[in-house]
Parts: structure tokens; sequence; C-alpha cells
């Protein structure tokens, strides 16, 4: 089954020249955080240049304090890709998962959800459950799922039935490409103004 994604920024309107394009990135520690930072720094190099992304960072710590996970919610509500950085090694933390369910309960718009891990001494099993929890996030927001792992060598590319898992470097060409797909302007839609 082929799945077809129409993205149409929200802030974009028939007079804006530059769309926002809106990362939120999630992670575990300053490393992590280092890795998330540096992917957003890769995807607005090499993603459509007529969009004006920005970033917001939280990290898992302060996703235990009620008042800032609600803002952190609010946050992934109007991103439009999702970048979770963590070790992959053990358990995402319970204020994380309190983190989805919070924001998937609401309408979202995002369009991709990314998964970076960043331990060198992966457990398998731990990273499979994670990468199966954070698929299932993906599928119940109906978003894209892609995966970075810090070693590829120890996971093989896996496609389920019900979920598109799709493993990525930092070079893949199929991952930028479907994701710059999203970051296309729509000019379909007459443009008027003093100067036409």
């Amino acid at each position: 089954m082929q799945r077809s994604l129409n993205y149409h920024p929200r802030s974009s309107t028939p007079l804006d020249e530059t769309p926002d394009f809106n990362i939120l990135i999630v992670y575990e520690d300053f490393e992590c955080g280092k890795q998330g930072k540096a992917t957003y720094d890769f995807l607005i190099e090499n993603l459509d240049a007529d969009c004006q992304f920005t970033n917001t960072m939280w990290k898992f710590d302060v996703l235990g304090i009620p008042k800032l996970r609600e803002m952190a919610a609010k946050d992934a509500a109007d991103a439009d890709i999702i970048i979770i950085a963590c070790k992959g090694h053990h358990r995402l933390p319970g204020e994380v998962k309190a983190w989805f369910e919070s924001w998937l309960e609401e309408k979202t718009n995002a369009i991709a959800l990314v998964a970076l891990f960043d331990s060198p001494d992966l457990d398998p099993e731990q990273v499979e459950a994670t990468r199966d929890y954070l698929a299932s996030v993906a599928q119940r927001g109906r978003m894209e799922f892609f995966m970075q792992p810090y070693n590829q060598s120890f996971l093989k590319p896996k496609v389920e039935s019900k979920n598109t898992i799709r493993q990525i470097s930092l070079l893949d060409e199929e991952a930028l490409s479907t994701l710059s797909g999203f970051t296309q302007q729509d000019t379909s839609f007459p443009r008027w103004g003093i100067n036409e």
C-alpha cells in the first residue's frame, strides 16, 4: 500500500514568502541533545531553502514537571517534525511516555517522528522495544517514522506490515527526498499583489 502525504505549512498564507517549518527536539542528555541539533542542522542544509526553519528543544528530565510537560506537549502539537534523541539502551522514562500520550490526544500536524539512538553499547532487545514503541507513537499520530541508530551494524532494516519503519543515515537520500517533499510550498493557489 502506498501512502501519499500532502504537507501545507500551517503558517503559510498566500502572502507569505517563506513558510515556517518547526522541528522539535526532545533529548535524554547533553550528548543526545548535540546529536539532535546536528540532525536539525543537517536537515536545514539539505531541505527546501524556501522554508524558514525553527527548532525547540526539551530535555527528558523537565518533562517530569507537569506544567513544563504541558508546554512541551503544545510544542509537539505545533511541530512539523519531532526528533527523539536518546541512548536507546534502556526504557523511555515514564514522564516521556506521559508526554507522548498527552499530545497524541490532541490534534497534531507533525509529519514525521525521527528516533536517534546515541549509545555505542546498545542492547538490541531494548533498542527494538524502544523502536517499536516509537513506531506505534508515529502510527497513532499518523506520522512517518524514521530511525537513526548510533551504530547501524547492530540492526538490520525492519519493515513491519502495520508500521513503516525506515532506518536512515545522515546521507540517506530516500529519507531526505521524503522529508524534502513535505517542505515544498504549495503554489497551486493564485497569488496577487501590487507587483503582479
